[in-house]
């Protein structure tokens, strides 16, 4: 492929228009067709659906745009590094949950761009499917779980601190009252959980599991602000980072009910490829979240358990109390 080709295909897909990609790229309408089709051919599929004046992205050209931005932006970035500039350039994509971005990733973040204005910086919310692929495949720089194990054959998991985890529900709640509240008291109820806060939440259904407890078909939200404010209004019982709901609980909007379950806590963990150039952006981001992530955090008390990667590529469950 030549990363001619991939930049005007990158243009065609940022505007879905063959005619204001021309005018990016500096060539002829006719000239972007021909790239187009050009690359089509030689990868054997279609990037493009052509319905009639308008354009969408296939599948497969979805697929492509994520690895063609990041080969152009390592395109520029060699190009200032050769070149001797001062300013590192590029990109940085990180998958990360998103409590942990919320509530922790702030400050770093700010620091980061003090010192590389120049470095555009993706965070996007991490779910387990694909995480090692993309990790391998270099669409993702850089990844962090909320987990205990982790399958890590080539990957290299550094084990940052660990994050308290607190059950909560609304004050008005069925379970707001009791002085201690165990697996059995949650039989029936409804588990209202994130879909983008990786794997604790999972981990925390295996230990109901477990202990024979059937919940009530469940409420998952991709947004945290959200389940907050349904739990909030009485929908149920959510497992959370203490960190993300310190607020609500001391305003008095959400209870932290008294686990009897044994302590609800996760190993925070930073995850990268293990032949991954660790460019000057990069290693300066790593850097920052060794040193300032999970200030104030607890310690890791207990080491992390890394386990050969499998074909799917997913973290193990346990089957112990501590809740990731």
């Amino acid at each position: 492929m030549e990363l001619r080709d991939l930049r005007t295909f990158v243009a065609v897909a940022r505007h879905l228009s063959f005619h204001r990609a021309a005018g990016e790229v500096f060539a002829a309408q006719s000239t972007v067709s021909a790239r187009i089709a050009a690359l089509e051919d030689e990868l054997g599929v279609r990037l493009f659906e052509r319905l009639g004046r308008r354009v969408a992205l296939t599948t497969a050209g979805e697929r492509l745009r994520d690895f063609a931005v990041k080969l152009l932006e390592l395109e520029d970035e060699a190009r200032a590094f050769v070149a001797g500039e001062s300013e590192s350039r590029g990109s940085l994509t990180v998958r990360v949950p998103e409590s942990l971005c919320a509530w922790r990733l702030g400050g770093i973040i700010r620091s980061f761009r003090e010192r590389f204005p120049q470095v555009r910086l993706r965070f996007t919310a991490c779910t387990l499917e694909g995480l090692d692929k993309d990790l391998r495949q270099g669409v993702t720089d850089l990844a962090f779980l909320m987990a205990d194990s982790v399958r890590a054959g080539d990957l290299v998991v550094e084990a940052l601190g660990v994050e308290p985890l607190v059950l909560v529900a609304a004050p008005g709640h069925r379970l707001a009252a009791r002085k201690a509240v165990g697996p059995q008291d949650l039989q029936g109820e409804t588990l209202v959980l994130s879909a983008a806060d990786c794997s604790y939440r999972k981990m925390f259904e295996h230990l109901l599991a477990e202990a024979g407890v059937q919940v009530a078909a469940g409420v998952e939200f991709s947004s945290a602000s959200a389940l907050r404010g349904c739990i909030m209004n009485g929908l149920g019982v959510s497992i959370l980072p203490e960190l993300a709901v310190r607020g609500d609980v001391a305003a008095g909007r959400l209870k932290v009910l008294p686990w009897s379950g044994g302590q609800l806590e996760t190993a925070v963990l930073m995850l990268r490829h293990k032949d991954k150039w660790l460019s000057p952006p990069l290693t300066a981001f790593m850097d920052l979240v060794r040193q300032g992530l999970m200030s104030g955090a607890e310690p890791v008390r207990a080491p992390v358990e890394l386990l050969p990667i499998s074909p799917e590529g997913v973290p193990e469950g346990g089957g112990s109390n501590r809740c990731c």
